[in-house]
């Protein structure tokens, strides 16, 4: 009798268990598609927000080589205070805000990490001694893109130039509107102090720092 009973529950209980030990592939593949959307989910929402958090002012001062350094003299310049209240932090002004082009900045960023863990500027002193080279990187860098960081908050096209100092105005018609310069060429040491120069050749002092 109670064989017997077993047996027909068996039977009803066979083919639950048959599709759950061996699932049809319909209903692997949807498993599957369905546990794969929600990993994708997840992994881009993560992601995006590492990005967004590694992406902020707090985050570039939390290492005291950024703080005690440029983020100091950062301070003390009108990109920090002004009279609107307007100002530029670390992100706007060193990593693209298209997404394409933050994603390689912050792949060519990593290598910072790396001269975290090794101090490759941990103090002052050593700072100093690379403060040219770390310079002249970011130079570069504007200069490739046309100084694309600058130009997120200050078009070319809508300043008037009847508002601005007679030498402003003129190097702008002169250069920056002609596209024979960009931003960079003329405004570094803008937001930082600049580096000794002196063993740089053919340096002159920008018109406007």
């Amino acid at each position: 009798m109670i064989r017997a009973t077993i047996g027909r529950l068996w039977q009803l209980v066979k083919p639950y268990w048959l599709t759950l030990i061996r699932p049809s592939t319909t209903i692997s593949l949807g498993v599957l598609t369905a546990a794969g959307f929600a990993a994708g989910i997840m992994f881009w929402g993560g992601f995006n927000t590492a990005l967004e958090l590694t992406n902020t002012e707090k985050f570039c001062v939390s290492c005291h080589e950024m703080r005690d350094n440029v983020f100091a003299e950062l301070k003390n310049t009108i990109h920090y205070t002004n009279r609107s209240g307007v100002r530029a932090t670390c992100p706007d002004c060193h990593v693209p805000h298209n997404w394409t082009d933050k994603i390689a900045r912050k792949m060519q960023a990593s290598k910072e990490v790396w001269g975290k863990i090794f101090g490759t500027i941990s103090t002052r002193e050593k700072f100093l001694d690379m403060r040219l080279e770390l310079a002249q990187h970011e130079w570069v860098r504007l200069k490739a893109n046309n100084s694309l960081e600058c130009r997120n908050c200050h078009g070319a096209g809508f300043m008037d130039i009847t508002k601005q100092s007679a030498r402003a105005a003129q190097m702008h018609s002169a250069f920056l509107f002609t596209g024979e310069k960009t931003c960079i060429d003329c405004h570094k040491g803008i937001a930082h102090n600049l580096p000794d120069m002196s063993k740089v050749p053919g340096w002159s002092t920008p018109v406007f720092q």
